[in-house]
């Protein structure tokens, strides 16, 4: 097992690390649809230039890990990289077409998907809880995008596309949680982000996107993208893999879509209807509730 690097030791409490990490995802969503750019590109740069930054702490901090990273660990890297990419590129477009309300909540389903893919990645049964609260995140999936059927075809794919969101982000948290309890943040973090970011090029290449020529005010939004929901909100997410459990991690995610709704409310006008509200209420429930299974079963096999 490697070592982790100095940046393992931060005096940061785990729970005080993910309230943060909480808080500064939370403003992606306002950030994006303030970014006058395509989304393949606000994702790219996103991860381009939270890369950059890294890289030169990673170097310093983690050089002679990543260096002697062994070939199954860079691997594993390189594919949770490309699942980060494919959740950025699916879930950054559902802006366009869907409400932030509706995106933020269907994207924080990962859990549910996770908690499918456990028995069959994790070798982990799924308990009697953690199936009720699959069941109500899927009903409250169900009444967000009936909503949407009703206003447009055009929100109802953005919804789909949040959820291929969700689906690509718990493969890419499935993988962190293996490699993480291996490798250092740094060592972990810095390959993941550079193969999203080149995924993320490749897509916006394929799509005939433009990479530079966008106003002063984007270029602050795509920094600010980079520093607080990439650098501040994914990398704190994973250094508080290692120090909580997967599930607590998870769990912090359920106050995302509020946090996002409210600022979506204040600075975008953005007003959630009452079927948004329903469904958010009950897909947030059933992530609870199928975290609190989870929990159960982790404290009955302790």
């Amino acid at each position: 097992m490697s070592q982790p690097s100095s940046a393992e030791h931060l005096t940061l409490k785990p729970y005080a690390a993910l309230g943060l990490a909480v808080a500064s995802a939370s403003v992606s969503a306002i950030l994006i649809r303030l970014a006058d750019a395509p989304p393949l590109v606000i994702g790219f740069w996103r991860l381009a230039l939270a890369s950059l930054l890294l890289t030169p702490f990673a170097l310093w901090l983690a050089g002679n890990e990543l260096r002697h990273l062994p070939r199954r660990d860079l691997r594993l890297t390189l594919v949770s990289g490309a699942f980060l990419g494919l959740h950025f590129a699916t879930w950054i477009t559902s802006l366009e077409y869907t409400s932030v309300a509706s995106s933020v909540v269907l994207v924080t389903t990962a859990p549910i998907f996770v908690g499918l893919a456990s028995p069959l990645f994790l070798h982990v049964r799924l308990g009697r809880g953690v199936w009720l609260g699959i069941l109500l995140s899927i009903a409250g999936g169900v009444i967000i995008s009936f909503g949407d059927m009703s206003l447009s075809g055009r929100a109802l794919l953005g919804d789909l596309l949040a959820l291929l969101g969700a689906m690509a982000i718990s493969a890419y948290f499935l993988i962190g949680r293996q490699l993480r309890r291996r490798l250092s943040l740094l060592a972990y973090v810095l390959p993941t982000y550079w193969t999203a970011a080149i995924v993320l090029a490749l897509a916006a290449w394929l799509a005939d996107n433009s990479f530079i020529g966008y106003a002063r005010a984007t270029w602050w939004m795509l920094l600010l993208l980079a520093i607080f929901p990439q650098i501040m909100g994914h990398s704190l997410m994973n250094w508080s893999l290692r120090h909580v459990s997967p599930t607590m991690v998870t769990v912090s995610n359920l106050a995302e879509p509020i946090f996002a709704t409210i600022l979506a409310y204040f600075i975008l006008a953005e007003t959630p209807t009452p079927t948004k509200a329903i469904g958010g209420v009950l897909v947030l429930v059933g992530i609870y509730v199928t975290m609190q299974g989870e929990r159960q079963k982790e404290a009955s096999r302790g």
